[in-house]
């Protein structure tokens, strides 16, 4: 009998202490719950300052200057990225406006423009 008593014992001291671990969970809980409004409300009464605004709006203004420069640049790099696959795109065509513009050097340069003066004697 006395293996069932204490046993019981053990049980009644295993609840007592969970009941205390989950009260102090609780405590815990309710203790951040109020540091966070605790915060809340210094922020809101900052924001009341006056030069706390400015510093916001300072703020909004930079990151909007920061958007658009950064729109402004992926805008050029995806054109740039579009042209140099549609002039691929075009070189693989072996299109003759293409074959005609690729200059090697400075002598093919020459002959390009000796070309065009018999195309105009031509005309």
């Amino acid at each position: 009998m006395t293996t069932k008593c204490s046993g019981n014992a053990n049980s009644n001291a295993n609840s007592n202490a969970t009941g205390q671990s989950t009260g102090q969970t609780l405590r815990q809980m309710k203790d951040t719950r109020r540091s966070w409004l605790w915060w809340f409300l210094a922020i809101v009464a900052a924001s009341q300052l006056y030069f706390v605004r400015e510093l916001v709006a300072a703020f909004a203004l930079f990151a909007i200057a920061f958007v658009a420069i950064a729109f402004v640049v992926a805008s050029l790099y995806m054109l740039q990225k579009s042209w140099e696959l549609a002039v691929a795109r075009l070189v693989a065509l072996r299109h003759p406006v293409i074959n005609l513009a690729r200059v090697t050097n400075m002598a093919s340069v020459g002959n390009m423009a000796s070309a065009s003066r018999e195309n105009q004697k031509a005309a």
